[in-house]
């Protein structure tokens, strides 16, 4: 065989264990597997009609992420999202979004204003249809809206895939009664300060604005967790 054709089947391959392990995260971040719940390749191949191979690769992927792990006569073992994972991620996000806020108040367009606008006024809409999912569709487009005008590749990237880690406690969390309105208006608040150019107030008010979606998204954690012990009581 050419070294051309080891090349595209190579590439073929790591096209294949890259989708795979996709899935499985998507599929493990929004909670179709829970933790604690073994996953087993063949089942898994099965499911995604490959072979073991990609699979097992993915896999291996997974447990660097921390989503998953090998126990000793149990196979892979789902880990999910912990308490202390939500808490570092939201500590993290405090910081960097807090920067895309103040550089968005220096370098925001005025059309990249409008469409921010638009969005806050958007998920008003639906919250008073109270649709949560497509207001949290709504919540993540003002976040990617500001890093946009923040006009950093680097900000994005250091953002990377916190919001898919921490996206379904943010839906099941916006439940909480009165959360979805106190956000959209600290929304405001932050588009209010980036409309007028003040970089230093942007920044504070999302620092302000993580800080309590992170106590909300805790508190809502800490509940499911007493619940889920009373039922299994």
């Amino acid at each position: 065989m050419s070294r051309r054709g080891d090349v595209s089947r190579s590439a073929r391959a790591a096209m294949l264990r890259g989708s795979i392990f996709l899935q499985l995260r998507d599929d493990i971040l929004k909670g179709r597997y829970e933790p604690g719940e073994n996953l087993v390749e063949l089942k898994l191949a099965a499911q995604y009609g490959v072979s073991r191979t990609p699979v097992r690769e993915a896999l291996r992927q997974l447990e660097l992420e921390g989503l998953v792990k090998y126990l000793p006569n149990r196979g892979v073992a789902v880990e999910g999202i912990t308490t202390e994972d939500v808490k570092d991620i939201f500590a993290i996000r405090e910081h960097l979004e807090s920067l895309v806020a103040n550089w968005a108040a220096r370098k925001a367009e005025p059309e990249e204003v409008k469409k921010m606008e638009d969005t806050l006024d958007l998920q008003e809409f639906y919250t008073a249809k109270d649709d949560v999912e497509q207001v949290t569709v709504l919540d993540t487009e003002f976040h990617r809206l500001l890093l946009e005008a923040s006009r950093s590749k680097s900000l994005r990237y250091a953002l990377g895939s916190m919001l898919d880690y921490v996206e379904q406690a943010r839906l099941r969390s916006l439940h909480v009664p009165g959360r979805i309105h106190d956000s959209i208006g600290e929304h405001r608040a932050i588009l209010e300060a980036v409309a007028a150019g003040n970089a230093e107030l942007a920044g504070e008010r999302m620092a302000e604005h993580m800080r309590r979606a992170r106590e909300n998204v805790l508190q809502h954690v800490a509940t499911e967790t007493k619940e889920d012990k009373i039922e299994a009581e």
